[in-house]
C-alpha cells in the first residue's frame, strides 16, 4: 500500500513515518528532518500542491492541521480549507481511503467518565474541536455521496509517556498510535467509522467498542504503569480538560 501522510513533520507524523510498514510519501510545508521517505512539499491551502501530493497513492493519513486551540484566522486555513482540499483531491484522483486525525476535543464538553462511542453527538470544547467535527462531517459526506472509505480517529493524549493524571484516561502511546493508524488503513470494508484513539488504559473513558473492533484495533499499552509517577494537576469536570475553559486559546 502506498500511503500519503500529511502534516508529516509534526509529532504524530514523525512517529508514524518511523513505525508504519507501508510505502510512504510525506508532505508538509517543510521536509521532516528524518528523511528516508519520498517527500512532496505542499501547503494545505494550495489545491494544486495538495493534488500533486495525493496523486498516485492508495490511501491518505490526514494529520495536517493547527494542532490545538487557536484564533479562527489561524485554524480556518489548515483545518477547514485544508481538509476539503485533501478530501476532494482523494475523490478526484481515485484514492479509496482517508484516515483522518480527529480529536477527543470534538466531544470535550461531555462530563468526565462518560463512556463515549462513535454514536454520541459531537460536543466540541473550542474552535479546534469544532474544526475536527467539521472534518468528520465532511468525511461523512464524501463517504455517503462518493463512496470513499473514511476512518476518523478521535485521538486522545498522544505522548511517549502519560504527562499527568488526566492522561490515565486518555493516553495514546506511540506504539498504539502506529497500531491504530495501521488498523484504520488495512481493515476491510470500513465505510465511515469513528474510533477513539487511546491505549488500553485501565481508567480509559472510551470503551473499545464495535468501531474499534471493526477496524481490528488492539491497543497494548496502559497508562496505569506510570500512575505512581504522575502529578495530580488541575481538576476538570469535562473531558476536554483545559480546553473547556472559556479563555483557553486566547480568542474569546
Amino acid at each position: 500500500m502506498k500511503v500519503l501522510i500529511t502534516g508529516a513533520a509534526g509529532r504524530i507524523g514523525t512517529v508514524l513515518s518511523r513505525g508504519l510498514a507501508h510505502e510512504l510519501r510525506l508532505t508538509d510545508i517543510l521536509e521532516p528532518q528524518d528523511g528516508g521517505h519520498e517527500f512532496v512539499a505542499a501547503d494545505l491551502n494550495d489545491q494544486d500542491a495538495v493534488d500533486r501530493a495525493v496523486e498516485g497513492v492508495d490511501a491518505v493519513v490526514h494529520l495536517g492541521a493547527v494542532p490545538d486551540e487557536a484564533p479562527f484566522e489561524q485554524i480556518a486555513g489548515p483545518n477547514l480549507h485544508g481538509a476539503f482540499h485533501v478530501f476532494d483531491a482523494c475523490r478526484r484522483l481515485g484514492v479509496g481511503r482517508i484516515v483522518y486525525a480527529s480529536s477527543n476535543h470534538a466531544t470535550g464538553m461531555y462530563p468526565v467518565g462518560e463512556p463515549l462511542t462513535e454514536h454520541y453527538t459531537p460536543r466540541p470544547d473550542g474552535l479546534y474541536g469544532a474544526s475536527k467535527v467539521y472534518g468528520e462531517a465532511l468525511g461523512r459526506m464524501y463517504a455517503d455521496k462518493f463512496g470513499l472509505e473514511f476512518v476518523a480517529l478521535r485521538i486522545g493524549t498522544f505522548d511517549e509517556r502519560p504527562p499527568n493524571k488526566r492522561a490515565l484516561h486518555t493516553w495514546l502511546s506511540h506504539g498504539d498510535a502506529v497500531r491504530l493508524v495501521d488498523a484504520a488503513l488495512t481493515a476491510p470494508d470500513v465505510g465511515f467509522t469513528i474510533v477513539y484513539g487511546a491505549s488500553a488504559n485501565t481508567r480509559r473513558w472510551w470503551p473499545l467498542d464495535d468501531a474499534a473492533k471493526r477496524i481490528g484495533f488492539e491497543p497494548q499499552d496502559d497508562a496505569e504503569d506510570y500512575a505512581d509517577e504522575l502529578q495530580e494537576g488541575p481538576h476538570y469536570d469535562r473531558q476536554g480538560g483545559p480546553n473547556t475553559e472559556p479563555g483557553f486559546g486566547g480568542w474569546a
